[in-house]
């Protein structure tokens, strides 16, 4: 089982337009859906991929345990992974596993006391010492109902600073209508941080992985998250 292999298969890796990132350097995207839909699933096939790439990835949960998180990471790689290989690859599998594993790194905070000011000072304290220094950041769980823009421009700033390219999970609500400008409205007002926003629309059986700023779909494959396996896969 080779990386390569895995991160020319990401059915992503067309939005990335021939980088090793779809998002630019210090850059916020957005992965938005009702509860339930597949946000985390999603933000964890991008770490994965990212890991892929010999890079490091932080991921930020203000809902579930470090033990959860790190499950769904290892569950999810093994059913990527298994969609390519024979039982007889079983072994290599798990060899890339214990490769890749070391350079994902999960914290949990409380959404409610989450502060940025905190986040800042356990990174350095990481990074300082040669611990960790991520090139990805996922933050699953962040509220975006009430007013989230002095937290996220706190965000941007350290991102910035350091490089980091920055993913969230936003939660929106059946029946909402969009802004006037189009968009969900937990995005409207602070659309102006995030380079890109995907949308996941169940659609029957499906799930819909639609880029609404920032990424083009035109000339690229339909994306859908299966809603068996959790799994991005290509259409044509």
């Amino acid at each position: 089982m080779h990386k390569k292999n895995l991160v020319d298969r990401n059915p992503l890796q067309p939005f990335a337009n021939g980088s090793d990132h779809i998002l630019p350097e210090g850059g916020f995207g957005a992965v938005m859906a009702r509860a339930g839909v597949g946000k985390t699933a999603f933000v964890v096939q991008v770490a994965l991929n990212t890991l892929l790439k010999d890079k490091k990835v932080l991921h930020i949960s203000l809902n579930d345990p470090v033990k959860k998180v790190s499950l769904w990471y290892r569950e999810v790689f093994r059913d990527i992974a298994g969609q390519y290989s024979s039982p007889e690859d079983t072994r290599s599998i798990e060899n890339l596993w214990d490769e890749l594993a070391p350079n994902r790194f999960i914290m949990t905070f409380q959404a409610e006391t989450f502060q940025v000011a905190t986040l800042e000072e356990r990174l350095t304290d990481l990074t300082e010492q040669g611990i960790f220094s991520p090139a990805v950041i996922l933050i699953d769980g962040l509220p975006f109902d009430g007013n989230v823009r002095d937290t996220l421009e706190d965000l941007k700033s350290l991102s910035r600073r350091n490089g980091f390219r920055i993913w969230y999970t936003v939660v929106t609500h059946r029946h909402e209508e969009p802004a006037d400008d189009g968009l969900p409205v937990q995005i409207s007002g602070v659309s102006d941080l995030f380079d890109v926003v995907i949308l996941l629309r169940p659609e029957g059986d499906e799930i819909h992985v639609e880029p609404i700023k920032g990424v083009s779909a035109n000339g690229k494959p339909s994306i859908l998250l299966d809603t068996g396996t959790m799994l991005l896969k290509a259409v044509t």
